[in-house]
């Protein structure tokens, strides 16, 4: 739909990204337009594209898609212009002299001889030049604007696009806009090969190649790759590109000569890294083993501690556990893995009991805000998020995804003893950031289960420790009897070893429903979150977690969440809402951060609205509840941890998600008291036991499978998981092969 008018009022306008609330006076009416418009000036005559919707609080708006500025012609606009503030210095008294003086011609003089302003009182030569000049940069970004709109280039991104090159923009856009990916966050190779399309750039240019294999690399790591065979980075490339392989060499040689990527040989073939990851591996495989080795402890007073705790807990400790003590006390760095039930809690209580006895130092920390606050409970010790305990802090730049951590080689972490939870969603980056911040003699303790799905991030770092058999590791197999008692732990270890669990309902906290339609089934779902499960678990609708394989589909989590939030936050009067893409965001809705943002600033206030603790950094995963939508400051407050307060402006909504249900790798480190997993329609890729296994072990009281059980038995039957490349693995035994040469003295 598209009107056209005069811009009669400007309500509000962001500086930094260009969003405005505008009256526009069509022929017939006063409509409110919305939208992403730069540049734009009472007074000014405009055509705008887009549609209408219905806001809550300010009633119908014109959402803006596209605009376009026909410019100020008419005395009345030329005097509206003048008076909005928009030139400083200028006022309505001397916006009607200027227009009594040059009638007409008012514009004219304005744009070709702006010195004759001068002729008027109260404004002198240098006030006019100053006037020109403000004219000259409206009207450089105005044109700037249509320019990038020929290229289908959004006024959002075109906004940021001339505020970073300004004048240079024109050449960059028609000889190389491939640069764009280097300079602007949010700007891909997708975006700018668009752009180079509409420019008439060939699909062999040089920047172009290059471009799109770091895309392929970039895209790598969103997958969990640290990197790729040279194989598939070629075939990758030459499909991006539409090019054939042959013609990409040239590109690659160019990039290793100019340090972006980098080769790596071995006896499976070659991999091509990125340069920053190549070094992280590199740089983490070294840290590693400068932590290990043989510690001196106290055996005696270590068995003491265990001896001494198993009367006062009235518990039976296994031979494993016991060694696992006695193993980490005595080694710089060790590894104790194991699935629910097996007792890795218990381990952690008796370390802290045995290092506080010896007068040593002890911190403990897990990659989510989350798992700190279960390994807290389940440890009666504070933990702190990893990041937090790093001392994550703000860069000066504009990049929100970097993070600069206070903590490092030249500030190291002041502590005698480090025990990280969770630890298969550890990726490379928080591993290598943490392991520049631990001093040799440091004995650090990983904790965790291999058997879950692997970090958001690329790497697989639990796994690749364990399997490098480079380091002492303790894998926990028996399940305790008071954990026995769960079916949720007990399945769990089945599906973990392909065993198929029984689906008759016998249990207390294990269930399985039989459903064959995804109406049906999504029926059932909201009937378990909101009526059946809160009474028998004991917790809030809010708190049961829907959990499911896939994003799409109707029972994927986007379809899930429209169903789940109508259900239990439907509209209601006095209820601020924001649409956003594909839906709607309304107090009240539970919602997750979906990309770490290291820069996003969060604060706890006390009962009487005062900040008692402040910090930096929300992560992807990170739960949390819409508290406030501010339309006015086009901002939208939320509660993660139930305490830290994050304020979104409208601009960041893209980083949130509705989270009444989730996907299985998102739900990683998190527990909640009741799940209920739909499994209906499943992807074949996403079939597999692993997936199924993570997604039961979030469950601590009840677990409720709804959908078809020979979906549930064939994910159960297959042990096949995602391959991800990681080098990590590859890069500890090289190094360990070379220990092992070195003559003994």
């Amino acid at each position: 739909m598209t009107l056209e008018g005069y811009v009669e009022h400007i309500k509000y306008h962001n500086e930094e990204n260009g969003y405005t609330v505008a009256e526009l006076a069509t022929k017939e009416e006063l409509v409110i337009c919305c939208g992403y418009m730069t540049g734009l000036q009472e007074g000014e005559s405009i055509r705008v594209e887009g549609s209408f919707s219905f806001h809550p609080t300010y009633g119908p708006q014109f959402k803006v898609t596209s605009y376009q500025m026909n410019g100020i012609r008419d005395l009345y606009a030329v005097e509206r212009y003048l008076a909005s503030g928009a030139i400083k210095g200028i006022g309505a008294a001397l916006a009607a002299r200027i227009t009594a003086r040059f009638g007409e011609d008012t514009w004219r003089i304005l744009e070709e001889e702006p010195e004759r302003l001068a002729e008027i009182k109260g404004i002198s030569e240098n006030k006019a030049r100053d006037i020109a000049i403000q004219l000259e940069e409206q009207t450089t970004i105005r044109q700037a604007m249509f320019f990038l709109q020929q290229y289908g280039i959004s006024i959002k991104t075109g906004t940021k696009l001339y505020q970073y090159y300004k004048d240079d923009i024109y050449d960059l856009i028609r000889n190389n806009p491939y640069q764009m990916t280097m300079d602007i966050e949010g700007i891909g190779f997708v975006t700018a090969d668009e752009i180079a399309q509409k420019a008439g750039i060939a699909r062999n240019f040089p920047y172009r190649i290059k471009s799109g294999l770091k895309y392929v690399l970039q895209q790598a790591l969103n997958e969990g790759h640290t990197y790729l065979p040279e194989d598939v980075f070629f075939r990758r490339g030459a499909l991006l590109l539409g090019l054939l392989e042959e013609e990409l060499t040239d590109g690659v040689n160019d990039l290793l000569f100019e340090g972006e990527i980098v080769t790596k040989k071995n006896h499976r073939g070659i991999k091509v890294y990125l340069r920053k990851v190549f070094l992280m591996e590199k740089e983490t495989t070294q840290k590693l083993f400068a932590l290990a080795g043989p510690i001196p402890f106290d055996r005696k007073a270590c068995l003491d501690v265990i001896e001494r705790y198993m009367e006062q807990e009235a518990l039976a400790l296994d031979q494993m556990q016991s060694e696992a003590v006695l193993m980490a006390a005595g080694q710089g760095i060790s590894l104790i893995t194991g699935g629910p039930g097996t007792g890795k809690t218990t381990i952690i209580r008796l370390l802290i009991r045995y290092f506080g006895r010896q007068g040593l130092d002890v911190m403990l920390a897990a990659p989510t805000g989350r798992a700190a606050r279960r390994m807290t409970e389940a440890a009666g010790y504070e933990a702190k998020t990893i990041h937090r305990m790093l001392e994550l802090g703000t860069l000066d730049d504009e990049d929100r995804t970097n993070a600069y951590f206070g903590r490092n080689e030249e500030y190291p972490l002041e502590t005698d003893v480090i025990i990280i939870d969770e630890v298969s969603m550890v990726d490379i980056y928080l591993m290598n950031s943490l392991l520049k911040a631990v001093l040799p003699g440091t004995r650090l303790i990983l904790v965790g289960d291999m058997h879950q799905l692997p970090s958001v991030g690329p790497g697989t770092i639990l796994k690749d420790l364990v399997y490098s058999q480079a380091f002492p590791v303790m894998e926990l197999t028996h399940i305790f009897r008071q954990a026995a008692r769960s079916d949720i732990v007990l399945n769990a270890h089945k599906i973990k070893e392909g065993v198929h669990v029984r689906t008759d309902n016998q249990s207390r906290d294990f269930f399985f429903l039989e459903r064959n339609h995804p109406q049906v089934i999504a029926e059932a779902v909201k009937y378990l979150v909101t009526r059946k499960l809160p009474p028998y678990v004991e917790a809030q609708p809010f708190d049961i977690q829907v959990i499911t394989p896939m994003r799409k589909g109707y029972l994927g989590v986007e379809e899930l969440n429209k169903i789940l939030q109508e259900t239990l936050n439907p509209p209601g009067e006095g209820k601020r809402e924001k649409s956003v893409a594909g839906g709607v965001f309304r107090e009240g809705d539970k919602v997750m951060q979906i990309k770490n943002n290291y820069q996003t600033e969060w604060e706890v206030r006390n009962d009487r609205d005062i900040v008692t603790d402040q910090g930096h950094g929300v992560f992807n995963g990170d739960i949390g509840q819409i508290k406030r939508i501010d339309p006015v400051m086009e901002t939208v407050t939320v509660v993660f941890d139930e305490i830290k307060e994050v304020r979104y402006e409208y601009s960041q909504l893209e980083e949130l998600e509705l989270a009444y249900a989730i996907t299985v790798h998102k739900s990683q480190g998190s527990e909640y008291p009741a799940v209920v997993i739909p499994l209906l329609g499943v992807p074949k890729i996403l079939m597999t036991r692993n997936l199924l296994y993570t997604a039961v072990t979030r469950a601590k009281r009840a677990v409720t499978i709804v959908g078809n059980g020979e979906i549930l038995f064939r994910m159960i039957d297959n042990p096949s998981e995602l391959k991800r490349y990681s080098g990590l693995i590859d890069c500890i035994q090289e190094v360990k092969e070379l220990e092992e040469r070195k003559p003994i003295d």
